[in-house]
């Protein structure tokens, strides 16, 4: 079963250790961990909103459907179901099983003067799910019984799938005939393909496969003015792509239906290596180097010296990182190392020409490898590190990302103003905030920047919120300052929407503007993501 108020399946527990425990109160301070809300008290509070929307026989308004569809995995959303803080839920939800339905239910929200909102695995860290601040009714549209593989055509190397299938289910089906998508967000366990292309989404192999709008060829979206088929070629210049009206979207324009995506054969060999180098120069000098060398490495990813501690200190089995820090620093590894992951994946004698180029790139910054069994590690727990989010709450501490991405001459800059941002942020609360950076996908031209931040959750509702907040704020202007997007993969949102002009200038905003007019000219999409909502 699924959790309600935390991440993932509640059947898998996960726990910091006692040496993980103290790093933390070292550097961040003593927890309290507040107590959380009962899952019944949240329902109460849904049961006291009565649905606005006229009974459809489509649509739900049980209470723990309400509850669950109107909230996502932002911290902001943690807050309100831990603390019992729920306001606004959603009206109804539906699961529509055809886009027959799907059409039945837009034109039937444009006669109820409903906002519709689409939702796949309901994974947003941006606010997606709350309800649109106009106030309008809202019926959330769950798309997760669209998930089948519709067509598979071996030649092209394209699958057509309905959108609403999760990441596990799109590749049991793809594996079953020999084929991938290669598509693996951290939260690949539950986030769905409409999803990855509504947000722009990017996998953590995105080296190899590429993101989400190199694998996108094409689909049906049903916008409330109609049905736009966005057929699949292999190249056009035929004027402006349509796939861009689709992608990044965030559910403005229409519900994806159907995505015609470019798939790949299962290779006959992966794996990972992990590697450090002796500081932040040489790391990010190596990662810039195998970039921009065009190797096929399926994943580049660049911990920075207090990522790389923390990671080894939360890891546990303390004898065994004993042994390896002094084996590290006898090769010049010391305290100021980085720990680089790097993905092989291909045919064998691709693998082997790889691992030599990359190998002979990284010993001439000092790289000690440590051979695939930090690799191995990573891959088995790949999708588990989110759960440290619920392990971290119920010890006290609360913990938020931020990421942007930067031209190379940029990155260092952005990466310590967003970390000092945070620890600023905090500390005019009294509090301390642990911040550290990856880079988790990195180009020839520059580098996504990654910051995570932990600090203690706060005695209630109100001092956590205030802290939050302040963080968010004060990371987002840095980012905004120092000339990086707002988002490199986590999407706009409600919570970053107010920072997208920077970006876009006011003429691109007006654009954007007429786009979504054009498509719902009655604001039947109108849920406040990516762009404001009228009236808001």
């Amino acid at each position: 079963m699924r959790r309600w108020n935390g991440w993932g399946d509640d059947g898998v527990e996960t726990w910091l250790h006692a040496g993980a425990l103290d790093f933390l109160r070292v550097h961040v301070g003593d927890p309290s961990p507040p107590a959380d809300a009962a899952l019944e008290a949240a329902l109460n509070q849904v049961r006291l909103q009565t649905s606005r929307l006229p009974a459809h026989p489509l649509i739900s308004t049980d209470a723990q459907a309400r509850l669950r569809a109107s909230f996502g995995h932002s911290l902001g959303d943690w807050l309100r179901l831990r603390f019992g803080r729920i306001g606004p839920v959603t009206d109804g939800v539906a699961w529509p099983e055809s886009t027959g339905q799907v059409r039945e239910l837009l034109d039937w929200a444009h006669q109820a003067g409903a906002v519709v909102v689409p939702c796949g695995g309901a994974t947003s860290v941006v606010g997606h799910l709350r309800p649109p601040p106009s106030g309008r009714p809202m019926l959330t549209m769950m798309l997760e019984r669209l998930r089948r593989l519709l067509r598979l055509d071996p030649l092209a190397q394209l699958a057509t799938f309905e959108a609403g299938v999760a990441g596990p289910d799109l590749e049991a089906q793809l594996r079953a005939q020999g084929w991938m998508l290669g598509h693996y967000p951290q939260s690949f366990e539950y986030a769905t393909l409409g999803g990855w292309i509504a947000t722009r989404s990017s996998g953590q192999q995105s080296a190899r496969y590429g993101r989400i709008e190199a694998l996108f060829a094409g689909g049906t979206l049903e916008a409330p003015t109609g049905t736009l088929h966005i057929p699949t070629f292999p190249a056009s210049a035929a004027g402006p792509d349509l796939r861009e009206w689709a992608l990044g979207s965030e559910g403005r324009l229409g519900v994806l239906t159907e995505a015609t995506m470019r798939v790949s054969r299962l290779p006959e060999h992966e794996h990972f290596t992990g590697i450090f180098l002796p500081g932040w120069t040489q790391g990010e000098a190596a990662v810039r180097e195998l970039a921009q060398a065009r190797l096929g490495l399926s994943l580049l990813r660049l911990a920075n010296p207090l990522e790389t501690l923390t990671t080894l200190r939360l890891a546990g089995h303390e004898t065994a990182i004993s042994w390896l820090e002094r084996y590290l620093a006898l090769r010049g590894c010391r305290q100021d190392k980085v720990l680089l992951m790097l993905g092989f994946t291909g045919s064998s004698a691709q693998v082997r020409a790889m691992a030599a180029q990359a190998g002979a790139i990284v010993r001439q910054h000092g790289g000690v490898s440590t051979g695939t069994l930090l690799g191995k590690k990573w891959q088995a727990n790949r999708f588990k590190g989110v759960y440290l989010r619920n392990a971290l709450w119920a010890a006290g501490y609360a913990v938020d990302t931020m990421e942007t991405a930067v031209d190379w001459p940029h990155v260092p800059a952005m990466m310590q103003a967003m970390e000092a941002a945070g620890r600023e942020a905090l500390a005019a609360h009294g509090e301390r905030c642990h911040a550290y950076t990856h880079l988790s996908h990195v180009y020839a031209q520059g580098s996504s920047v990654y910051s995570t931040f932990v600090f203690r959750i706060g005695a209630d509702f109100d001092d956590a919120w205030i802290r939050w907040t302040a963080l968010k704020a004060a990371v987002s202007a840095a980012i905004v300052r120092h000339g990086g997007t707002i988002t490199h993969q986590h999407g706009v949102g409600k919570d970053h929407a107010g920072y997208l002009a920077a970006e876009k200038s006011r003429v691109g905003m007006s654009g954007l503007q007429a786009m979504i007019d054009h498509f719902d000219p009655h604001g039947v999409m109108d849920s406040g993501n990516l762009l404001p909502a009228r009236g808001a």
